[in-house]
C-alpha cells in the first residue's frame, strides 16, 4: 500500500523486526485459536503496556509539528478508508451493553500485551495486565501483571502514577483523569465542541508552548483518543468514533493485522504523533475496537514498543477486585 510522506528504515532492521514480531504473533494466534471457545466474542475498550509504563499515558500530538513516520513494508490494499472504518466502529459501539459507575468505583480492564523494553533489546514477551482506574478520578490507578506463560505469576498490586514530563525519574502527585466518561455528548458535533473546550491535560514540561499545543486543531482528536483508555458508554463512544472519522491524515496501513490475542483486524495509523506511531486496531468483521499498538522512531528507525489487546472490562468497587 502507498502511504503519504514516509521514510524507509534500513532493510535489514525492517526485515528483522518483522521476522521477530511475525513469529511471536503467529505463535500467539495458534495458542489463542486453540484456547478460545467457538463463537465467543469479547467487547474491548483499550490497549496497555508494561509496568513502568502501566500508568495512564497520553500520546502527544500536534498537527503543526514535524512528524516522523516509517514504512514497515508494503501492505495489501485496504477494503475501506480510515473514515469508513470509524463509521463502522460507531455502528458496532451502539450495539454494546452500557456499564454505569459511581465516582467512587473503578473501571477494571484486562489486556494481553506483546512488549519488549527497548528497540533491539531482545525477544518480545507476552504479558497479561489487570488495571483498576478510578471512575471519578478520585484515587490513583492500581495495576498488576504476570507473564502469560505463568498463570500463577501475578505480581503485587501496585499504585501507578503518571510520569512527570519534566523529570522522567519522578511521578506526578495528581490523580489520573476520570476513567468513566458518562457525561459526554452523544451528538458528534456537540462532542467535538466539548472536546475543544475540555482538552486533556498533557502535563507538559516547563518551557513547552502550551498555548500553541492546546490551540491546535489536532488537540480535540488527541483528547478523543485519550478517552479510549477509559470507559465511554455506547452512544457517546459511537459519537467519539464519528469525531475521529473527521481527523485529517488517519490512514489504513493494513487490511489484515493480528493483535496480541491472535484476533484478525484492521490497523488505522493516527496522524501527528511525535517520535513514533500509534495504530488503533479494529476487528476485521465486526469493527469492534480491539486495542492499539505503539512504536518508537529513533535514529530514523521504527521499532514496535508494545501491542495490546483488551480482553474484558467491568465496573468494580475496589482495586484488586476481579469480576
Amino acid at each position: 500500500m502507498t502511504m503519504n510522506e514516509t521514510e524507509r528504515s534500513p532493510q535489514g532492521f525492517e526485515e528483522q523486526l518483522l521476522r521477530d514480531l511475525s513469529a511471536h504473533v503467529a505463535q500467539r494466534a495458534e495458542e489463542a485459536s486453540a484456547a478460545r471457545p467457538a463463537g465467543r466474542r469479547t467487547q474491548l475498550l483499550r490497549g496497555w503496556r508494561l509496568v513502568g509504563a502501566l500508568g495512564l499515558a497520553v500520546t502527544l500530538t500536534a498537527g503543526a509539528l514535524a512528524v516522523q513516520t516509517m514504512r514497515l513494508g508494503d501492505q495489501p490494499p485496504p477494503t475501506a478508508s480510515a473514515s469508513e472504518i470509524f463509521h463502522l466502529a460507531a455502528d458496532a459501539a451502539r450495539q454494546q451493553p452500557e456499564l454505569t459507575a459511581r465516582p467512587d468505583q473503578y473501571v477494571f480492564t484486562e489486556t494481553l500485551a506483546t512488549i519488549r523494553d527497548l528497540p533491539d533489546s531482545g525477544p518480545y514477551q507476552t504479558i497479561r495486565n489487570q488495571l483498576w482506574q478510578s471512575a471519578g478520578g478520585v484515587a490513583y490507578t492500581k495495576g498488576r501483571y504476570r507473564p502469560e506463560s505463568d498463570p500463577n505469576g501475578w505480581g503485587e498490586l501496585r499504585e501507578l502514577r503518571m510520569d512527570d514530563a519534566a523529570d522522567p525519574t519522578k511521578k506526578l502527585d495528581a490523580f489520573q483523569p476520570p476513567a468513566y466518561h458518562g457525561d459526554l455528548p452523544t451528538d458528534p458535533d456537540e462532542l467535538l465542541r466539548y472536546l475543544r473546550e475540555h482538552p486533556v491535560d498533557l502535563n507538559l514540561p516547563e518551557g513547552a508552548d502550551e498555548e500553541a499545543l492546546y490551540a491546535d486543531e489536532s488537540m480535540a482528536y488527541t483528547t478523543a483518543r485519550s478517552m479510549l483508555q477509559g470507559y465511554v458508554p455506547p452512544r457517546a463512544l459511537a459519537a467519539l468514533y464519528e469525531v475521529l472519522a473527521r481527523e485529517p491524515g488517519a490512514t489504513v496501513i493494513s487490511a489484515d493485522v493480528v493483535d496480541a490475542a491472535g484476533r484478525h483486524g484492521v490497523a488505522i495509523r493516527m496522524p501527528g504523533v511525535i517520535a513514533g506511531n500509534v495504530d488503533l486496531l479494529f476487528d476485521r468483521d465486526t469493527h469492534v475496537f480491539l486495542g492499539r499498538r505503539h512504536s518508537v522512531v529513533r535514529d530514523g528507525k521504527e521499532s514496535l514498543e508494545s501491542a495490546a489487546a483488551l480482553l474484558r472490562v467491568a465496573i468494580v468497587d475496589r482495586p484488586g477486585q476481579v469480576p
